[in-house]
């Protein structure tokens, strides 16, 4: 396999030189030209918060007419306070459209707001919790949407001027979803063009910002979601991950994000990247509130090919009490080899790997070293399907209308064009062979850990597009797998920007991935920090 491996790769770095030296290649490496007009946003102080949101409950929102204040609660504890009345979805709702109204403006995490909307149904939830209950955790509870779920009545533009005024006649199934559970929705939230194609500065909407230091990259490409829980616009949102695009920004902005195993939630309605890699999930600012918000999007969907057709555990009631005894037993594999010879990640993310080993161990589970394939075999399979199968949803577009996609996604698109049959067979054949291996290398433990990223974020305006091509990722091996895998917070580095940690889970076995990521949660004290932003 080494020598296909090898093959594969050369074909895929050998077509990104070949895009990159085009004249269109040389233009995606000037995008980055209109960022000192977003560096004047993103150091302009925002204006006052809504009055409405002084309104809100002080023990949960903060002092009267502070927006920012912490703590901002949690979903959990939202929904707990609304079940005894001591919280309603209105107040909730419209402190966290004052958050937006002051931070937004830097932050750019909503591509489109929809304030009445979630008035509206804020009102409605209060309304009948009142008169029925809560339907559940989630009833009354603000969230938003990457925007590349389909919203009926609502824009849905993939952050992209190609579908700028499009809007779905029907929901995405998993908004349905939510929305059957009670979650009020604010609006859409920003992403790399088509999930593939950013940090973008020549689209009709700016990147989003991280709330930690606005200077710097949130990850991607589920970018808006991370920026939105983070400085708590929203208490949940919704994410998609094809090669790490919930898991990155979920790392860089300090939240929890979970990639559920390929088929556990349904990708009916959300716009497709690459369907045999493609995978939707939540992002939350707890692992717990994570397990809220899968416990809705689950389950098996006729409308996705894809979709498994599997039963759903009760993902919050397997997290246990307090997050007590959540790992002892556990076998879990620590893949040294990735974060230390195949990536090498700075000492503090290092640290902060060592450091949930040995939380683990002195919980009572198993740790040990295990070898997987090379980051590099992995990196190569992924980038070759998904830019090939990329290509194959938009050339039409992009023979049509070339001028409509940002500059580095049509450079990442006509990337994938340059990759033939023979390519992708071999991309399909080695991804095979990698699932194989790497059952072979896990069987006999539980869970794996890794990085997620090297360091913290970058800023912004360093970000290189063609980084894919230089240096590996931790979180292809889980999109070529198809396995469910974790981003936790494990601490602050540089400049009190996140770190975060990978906790990796056999297919459809979210329920122990949660229950570790919970413990090890509950143990540190990282929740009560949020960005200085907020005051």
């Amino acid at each position: 396999m080494a020598d296909a491996v090898r093959n594969l790769r050369s074909r895929v770095r050998g077509a990104g030189r070949a895009r990159r030296n085009s004249p269109h290649g040389r233009a995606a490496r000037g995008a980055a030209g209109g960022l000192a007009a977003l560096r004047r946003h993103a150091a302009a102080a925002a204006g006052p918060g809504a009055g409405d949101a002084g309104r809100a409950r002080r023990h949960l929102l903060g002092g009267a007419g502070a927006v920012s204040a912490s703590p901002i609660p949690t979903i959990a504890e939202a929904a707990a306070a609304i079940a005894a009345r001591r919280l309603s979805p209105v107040e909730l709702t419209e402190a966290c459209l004052g958050r937006i109204e002051r931070l937004d403006g830097t932050l750019h995490a909503f591509i489109r707001l929809e304030a009445e909307a979630a008035r509206a149904a804020a009102r409605a939830a209060e309304a009948r919790i009142a008169r029925d209950g809560p339907r559940g955790p989630l009833d009354g509870i603000p969230i938003a949407h990457k925007d590349i779920y389909c919203t009926a009545g609502i824009a849905t533009t993939g952050h992209s001027r190609l579908l700028q005024d499009w809007v779905p006649r029907e929901d995405a199934t998993t908004v349905r979803l939510l929305a059957k559970a009670g979650a009020v929705v604010l609006g859409k939230l920003a992403t790399h063009e088509f999930a593939l194609g950013g940090p973008s500065f020549d689209l009709p909407w700016p990147p989003a910002r991280n709330p930690w230091n606005p200077e710097h990259f949130t990850g991607g490409s589920s970018s808006g979601t991370g920026a939105a829980v983070a400085a708590g616009l929203v208490l949940g949102g919704t994410g998609s991950d094809t090669a790490g695009s919930i898991r990155l920004p979920a790392s860089l902005c300090g939240i929890a994000g979970l990639k559920p195993t390929y088929g556990r939630c349904s990708r009916a309605g959300v716009l497709p990247l690459s369907q045999s890699l493609d995978h939707t999930g939540p992002m939350a600012w707890t692992v717990e509130d994570c397990a809220i918000l899968l416990q809705a999007m689950a389950g098996h969907d006729p409308a996705d090919p894809a979709s498994a057709d599997r039963p759903v555990p009760d993902f919050r009631a397997g997290l246990g009490q307090g997050g007590k005894g959540g790992v002892k037993g556990l076998r879990i594999g620590l893949v040294r080899h990735f974060h230390e010879r195949d990536h090498p990640v700075n000492a503090a993310t290092l640290a902060g790997i060592e450091g949930a080993a040995e939380f683990f161990r002195r919980e009572g589970a198993e740790v040990r070293e295990v070898t997987l394939p090379g980051l590099d075999a992995f990196n190569a399979c992924a980038w070759a399907i998904m830019l090939a199968e990329a290509f194959s949803i938009h050339e039409v577009a992009m023979r049509r209308e070339p001028d409509r996609f940002g500059a580095i996604l049509r450079d990442r698109l006509a990337l994938g064009g340059l990759l033939g049959a023979a390519d992708y067979l071999a991309a399909q054949k080695a991804r095979r062979r990698l699932v194989a291996a790497t059952e072979a290398a896990t069987a006999d433990v539980d869970l794996l850990l890794t990085a997620v990223q090297p360091g913290e974020a970058a800023r912004i305006d360093a970000v290189s597009p063609w980084a894919f091509l230089e240096r590996p990722s931790f979180t292809t091996p889980c999109n070529v797998t198809g396995w469910p895998a974790l981003s936790v917070c494990t601490g602050f580095g540089a400049g009190g920007l996140p770190l975060a940690m990978q906790l990796i889970g056999k297919p459809f076995a979210e329920a122990g991935l949660l229950r570790a990521g919970h413990a090890y949660e509950v143990a540190h004290g990282w929740r009560a920090r949020r960005p200085p932003l907020l005051g």
